[in-house]
């Protein structure tokens, strides 16, 4: 049967199948052929569905991660502002609390005026002296600083003016080979003269034999000799030193200041200082 006589057959056919289908869905026997077409077809959309999904998680995975580094860049970025921060606000707490110190001290010495000042430097020029260590501070001249003057801090006894400068001044410390305080014992009031030494303690030297003084007695200056103001700590008692051939004894002194860690300090102004000390003499002013 050739190609054109069938073309008359199809369209017939194609109703006739359609209303077979039809009948066979109604009668329930289409459904087995259903389920089959349908497991046929299920696997590859469920790969479709599944790799769309994967390909948006992915996609999603990636908008995520580049949030998070972003996120982490920002809090790094806060972290460290408020590590600086909290060190800035440790430092000026640390400077509120010196200074409420140095107050308290001045509160409770009402009859010396005071002058705050602030240590800028430990070692005077190059000629100074590697045994003497004095410190610099920002007061001077311009400030009604002048030679003789005391220094001290919230602690106790520093040292005293030794040079003038105009907006600077060397303070001598109480630890210096050349510094002599008049002092005594504030519990048994045993007198004596402390001198600073080169690499140890300061000593407290011509104690009279017949008081009895012990170890851990706090040291305060006398008032003697008009050089500092009485009742200034200075320091304690760490070691007794008695000699039967000896007129007097001494006692090692501790001071209660930290030379190592002082910033901030007052000089008295107003208690009568003492006859100009010769600064010591440089090698140019030696030749």
């Amino acid at each position: 049967m050739s190609r054109f006589r069938l073309r008359p057959l199809i369209l017939p056919l194609v109703i006739l199948g359609a209303i077979l289908m039809m009948a066979l869905d109604l009668t329930g026997y289409l459904g087995p052929v259903k389920n089959i077409l349908h497991a046929a077809l299920r696997p590859p959309a469920i790969l479709l569905t599944e790799s769309k999904q994967v390909l948006g998680g992915g996609i999603n995975a990636i908008k995520d991660l580049s949030q998070v580094r972003q996120r982490n860049a920002e809090l790094e970025d806060e972290i460290n502002r408020l590590m600086v921060e909290n060190l800035r606000l440790a430092e000026v707490e640390t400077e509120n609390t010196q200074l409420r110190t140095l107050l308290d001290f001045a509160q409770a010495h009402p009859s010396y005026d005071y002058r705050g000042g602030q240590i800028i430097a430990r070692v005077i020029g190059e000629s100074a002296s590697p045994f003497t260590h004095p410190i610099q501070i920002d007061l001077g001249k311009t400030h009604n600083i002048t030679t003789g003057a005391p220094v001290v801090t919230e602690r106790g006894l520093i040292g005293r003016i030794f040079n003038v400068y105009n907006n600077t001044s060397d303070i001598m410390l109480i630890t210096d080979p050349r510094s002599a305080v008049n002092v005594m014992t504030q519990a048994s009031r045993a007198p004596g003269i402390m001198r600073g030494r080169v690499g140890q303690p300061p000593i407290m030297e011509l104690i009279p034999p017949e008081i009895e003084i012990s170890v851990g007695e706090i040291i305060i200056t006398s008032g003697l000799g008009e050089h500092f103001p009485k009742g200034l700590v200075v320091g304690q008692v760490v070691e007794v030193i008695k000699n039967d051939d000896l007129m007097f004894q001494s006692a090692i002194i501790q001071p209660t200041v930290d030379f190592n860690r002082m910033e901030l300090v007052l000089v008295i102004t107003n208690f009568p200082p003492e006859p100009e000390i010769e600064p010591e003499a440089t090698p140019e002013a030696a030749n």
